[in-house]
């Protein structure tokens, strides 16, 4: 059943707004069209976004937002204490609505205590502590991230005009980027491969090896130079494809916004089931995303990256349930898909540019 003590007054539009996301890059890149739907509707609100430090440059840039508010659970607010404490600056903004389009017991808790009057979510995680909230069905991934985030608007009535994701890019990232791939000797204009071997769970790792296989055939057989990026904290997760493969070192170098102005350059994106694929959709970059995982929650069709020029590579090895790192078939899944089917449909996209 779902909480129908919320009620939109036809005649008072929320004046001030928060949208809250908590968790992964990708994560936050596929809730942006509930940025551009909730400017649409309320073009005179003053729209705020809320996430992790890690994330903010997905949305400092963003025209339809007015303001990014900064959780820092992991430093600034670790403890159940500062956090109380930011649930009082919240209280300060005096905002009327908070949408949380992804669920956890603090954030339920903060916007409480925060004193938000309309508090928009799903019935998981202290979901009593909402105003208005529709059943959580995620795990059962009948379809896209995208479309559950955009379903918590709908239950306000409120219509769906835009389902396009957004990521911003900045001059000065574009600057940076070019004179790091100058650097590097990729000329002006020059498109190249860029290859991100890395995800957060061995789960979603394509084995190291099948990269190094793939690169020497698209070194072989193509005329791009080929790019390898990561965050600081995964650089040896690459470090034989930098040793063994001539390619261009570029893990650690480049912040978020720096990577979203990268994928402006790339002629072909491939990549773990990880954020730099939802990245390159955004940027309209062809990208080959490799999923793994089979449970319907943490499936293609929940989490492929979206878009025409977007794709990707599964293999349903005959799991009945993902144990994920735990799992006892040596990723299976993963080495199933081999370095000439990527290679292959690598292929197909190149020529077709």
């Amino acid at each position: 059943m779902l909480n129908d003590n919320f009620k939109i007054n036809p005649k008072k539009d929320p004046k001030r707004i928060l949208i809250v996301r908590t968790d992964r890059i990708g994560d936050a890149i596929l809730s942006t069209p509930v940025i551009k739907n909730i400017r649409l509707a309320y073009p005179k609100a003053y729209v705020a976004f809320m996430c992790r430090p890690y994330a903010k440059d997905i949305f400092e840039a963003n025209p339809d937002l007015n303001e990014v508010v900064l959780y820092d659970k992991d430093k600034k607010q670790n403890s159940l204490f500062h956090s109380f404490l930011f649930s009082f600056y919240l209280r300060k903004k005096k905002f009327d609505w908070v949408i949380i389009l992804h669920p956890t017991n603090r954030v339920h808790i903060i916007s409480f205590l925060a004193g938000i009057p309309q508090r928009i979510g799903w019935d998981k995680k202290n979901g009593w502590l909402l105003t208005k909230k529709i059943p959580h069905l995620k795990q059962e991934g009948v379809k896209h991230e995208i479309e559950y985030t955009l379903d918590l608007l709908r239950a306000l009535n409120i219509p769906i005009k835009d389902k396009n994701i957004f990521f911003p890019i900045r001059e000065d990232s574009i600057n940076k980027v070019n004179a790091v791939l100058e650097e590097k000797g990729v000329a002006p204009q020059e498109k190249i491969i860029i290859i991100h071997p890395c995800a957060s769970c061995p789960s979603r790792r394509w084995p190291q090896n099948y990269f190094l296989q793939l690169i020497r055939l698209l070194q072989k057989d193509t005329k791009y130079k080929i790019a390898v990026i990561s965050a600081a904290e995964d650089k040896n997760l690459a470090e034989r494809l930098v040793s063994e493969c001539g390619v261009i070192d570029l893990r650690g170098r480049l912040s978020l916004a720096e990577t979203g102005a990268l994928m402006k350059r790339g002629a072909l994106l491939i990549s773990n089931d990880s954020g730099p694929a939802h990245i390159a959709a955004a940027m309209e970059t062809p990208v080959i995303a490799i999923f793994s995982r089979k449970n319907p929650g943490i499936s293609p069709t929940r989490w492929k990256p979206v878009g025409i020029r977007s794709f990707y590579l599964h293999k349903d090895v005959g799991c009945r349930n993902c144990l994920a790192h735990n799992c006892v078939k040596e990723f299976l899944c993963l080495s199933a898909i081999t370095p000439q089917e990527v290679f292959k449909k690598a292929q197909e996209i190149l020529v077709s540019m």
